[in-house]
């Protein structure tokens, strides 16, 4: 049955295996399965969609009634318990896979071993619900929405550029010295940087562009390459400052942090124990600037 309402809430057969770690073929099993025990078609299946029969609509009330109580049960006894159980799907930037936090997810499950994990990196969109993952990290400043939400840290940004291409041009002195200059743009953000020096109003500063990523480890490459500057983490270039392979421009002009967000429905399925974990990457960041 949970298997079931896993399928109709993901909207395929293909989508519920991966979720819940099973053959396509053996969750469509499943079902059928089912159907021949309730002695019902539950499912019209397609070769491109599955709906749900009126029967099956009726079923998959009570489907979903009966998943919502078990983990409502495992809830209570995560909440009675010293010793953390059960799983959850979170998704994290994919550029934040070799950050402190990403190492704080790996010691939860050391410390918790009854805690399964299945972590997903993506530099891509994520709908938290639709996706049906339980916690999103998300980075950058976080819009008002009905989700519950703790902020775990910052991250410090920089502006660099290749060796090369710093050397090939005349040191900037201000923001706007960059509007000539080839900016490597991401693209799940802003064209404009703003800067502020500690004095005065803050400075934004598009520039121009003619090459555009949807990856920070793709970012992180072509600036190293010498094709333009741009705005990374300090943490994943602080090596590559250290071996002459970045140059960090504008030191005395600042760009605002960014913050780190823990994000979750208001009425998670493991309530407990999402708030546990989130509880424990807090603690482990202690608010500071992510390394």
């Amino acid at each position: 049955m949970a298997i079931f309402a896993r399928v109709v809430d993901l909207g395929s057969f293909r989508a519920a295996a991966k979720d819940i770690g099973l053959a396509p073929s053996r969750v469509s099993e499943i079902v059928t399965d089912l159907e021949d025990f309730v002695g019902t078609t539950l499912l019209n299946r397609t070769t491109r969609k599955i709906a749900l029969t009126n029967e099956g609509r009726k079923f998959y009330a009570h489907a979903v009634e009966m998943v919502r109580c078990a983990e409502d049960g495992l809830d209570e006894l995560n909440a009675l318990s010293l010793e953390p159980a059960g799983s959850l799907r979170v998704s994290v930037p994919a550029f934040m896979s070799s950050s402190s936090l990403a190492t704080a997810m790996g010691d939860f499950t050391t410390r918790y071993p009854h805690v399964e994990l299945s972590v997903s990196f993506t530099d891509l969109p994520v709908d938290l619900l639709r996706d049906g993952f339980d916690l999103n990290i998300r980075v950058g400043w976080l819009e008002d929405s009905s989700m519950m939400s703790r902020k775990l840290g910052e991250i410090e940004r920089v502006l660099v550029a290749g060796v090369d291409y710093a050397k090939a041009r005349p040191d900037p002195q201000h923001p706007r010295d960059l509007e000539t200059w080839d900016w490597i743009r991401y693209k799940q953000r802003s064209n404009a940087m703003e800067f502020s020096s500690g004095s005065g109003h803050p400075v934004k500063v598009a520039g121009r562009s003619r090459l555009q990523v949807d990856s920070i480890d793709a970012l992180v490459q072509y600036t190293r390459r010498n094709f333009g500057v741009t705005v990374l983490p300090r943490y994943l270039v602080h090596e590559g400052l250290k071996e002459g392979e970045f140059v960090e421009l504008m030191e005395r002009w600042r760009l605002a942090p960014l913050g780190i967000y823990a994000v979750w429905p208001d009425q998670s399925r493991r309530e407990n124990l999402t708030v546990h974990f989130v509880r424990f990457l807090a603690e482990q960041q202690g608010h500071s600037k992510t390394q």
